[in-house]
């Protein structure tokens, strides 16, 4: 059986965090994720990495990647409602819990 792509498939999306905003891009289907961080200490940082996602619950993702640079990211969005829990383990060294909103942005080209 194939998995249909998750409802975020195709879809651009911002994270806003206290302290740190991101815009992911994900591939049509699913696998993919162009990152940009736009706001905060890491403002500038961008890249594309394959991700991996499990649906927790209807609309509910648990998503993961590791950027380029090492660095590693783990998501729980939850789409319907517009909220994003994260965790991210910097190159640094320096982890981060982060918990914000997720809004839904237009086609990037």
């Amino acid at each position: 059986m194939i998995d249909a792509p998750p409802m975020f498939a195709g879809r651009r999306f911002r994270v806003s965090y206290d302290g740190l905003a991101a815009d992911n891009r994900y591939s049509a289907d699913g696998h993919r994720v162009h990152y940009a961080i736009v706001s905060g200490t890491y403002a500038g940082a961008h890249g594309e990495a394959s991700c991996e996602w499990r649906q927790v619950a209807e609309g509910i993702y648990a998503i993961s990647w590791q950027e380029a640079d090492g660095a590693t990211v783990v998501h729980v969005d939850d789409f319907p409602h517009g909220h994003s829990l994260a965790w991210f383990t910097a190159t640094d060294g320096r982890f981060h819990r982060m918990q914000g909103t997720l809004q839904a942005l237009p086609p990037h080209d």
